[in-house]
């Protein structure tokens, strides 16, 4: 016999209500940048200055440590700072979304996965706040010139890229609310993987360096360098290579496997569990 709590039916019927519930976690999510950013006059324009002035910073010092020309390096951090504070996000926070709304599990009867939608909803908040600072630059560097239609599988890679935080929140969340030391664990490994992803520096300054083409190969085998080329590359008008989004691709219908498998297995224990 097998509990009607842990069948897929369940598991679906939980996405779409959650889904379903769209005007509760739409509201939530805004209420969270609200609430962060109460009393300021500036309100959610602090995300987007906060992160134009690390760009600043890193592209002006890296560019120099680099001897890369600013007009190109400052949009290529730029791009993968916004990406990357996605990325950041998902796994950081996500991992944390359902013990932060424990007072919302126990008493509100919603769908577990309205909590995972309310924590993507907000990044993508953040990430629209952000994209005002591509904008600028878009202009102030006349990158638009650079632009073709490529431009377009930027909408498509973005939808990944969300899609891909969603499982993330789900599979992590789940398993961070049972066992709590892996929150920490995750902690150590999104700032090994800052280092590792290209994000501060190029590809392609490593594969010009004599001697450094074959190791630069090895970023390959960094899953989070993939779903930044995916979206950077269409945003600074330079071609898109198609394995990028197939391991992004691969990597999504595994990932979604095992959140399905998750939620199917243990969505009926996470209100005990925090």
């Amino acid at each position: 016999m097998v509990s009607d709590s842990q069948t897929f039916k369940r598991a679906f019927k939980d996405m779409r209500d959650g889904f379903g519930q769209r005007e509760l976690w739409l509201s939530l999510g805004w209420q969270d940048i609200k609430q962060r950013y109460r009393r300021s006059v500036l309100g959610p324009f602090w995300i987007t200055i906060a992160t134009g002035l690390q760009a600043l910073a890193m592209g002006l010092l890296y560019s120099t440590l680099l001897n890369q020309p600013i007009s190109e390096y400052l949009p290529y951090v730029t791009v993968g700072l916004i990406v990357w504070n996605v990325i950041n996000a998902a796994i950081l926070e996500g991992s944390d979304v359902f013990i932060a709304n424990e007072g919302l599990i126990k008493q509100l009867p919603s769908a577990l996965s309205v909590h995972v939608y309310r924590l993507v909803w907000r990044q993508f908040l953040f990430f629209i706040h952000n994209a005002a600072i591509y904008a600028v630059l878009l202009v102030a560097f006349s990158i638009w010139r650079n632009l073709d239609w490529s431009v377009v599988l930027v909408v498509p890679a973005i939808l990944l890229l969300f899609l891909n935080a969603m499982w993330v929140s789900i599979v992590f969340g789940i398993f961070s609310t049972r066992y709590r030391d892996i929150a920490p664990i995750l902690g150590s490994m999104t700032l090994m993987l800052f280092v590792l992803t290209p994000v501060m520096w190029s590809t392609k300054a490593l594969e010009s360096s004599v001697g450094m083409s074959d190791r630069a190969k090895l970023i390959e085998i960094v899953p989070t360098f993939h779903y930044l080329e995916i979206v950077r590359a269409p945003l600074l008008g330079e071609p898109s290579e198609w394995h990028h989004w197939a391991i992004v691709g691969a990597i999504t219908v595994v990932g979604w496997v095992v959140a399905i498998l998750a939620l199917k297995q243990y969505r009926a224990r996470v209100p005990y569990w925090v």
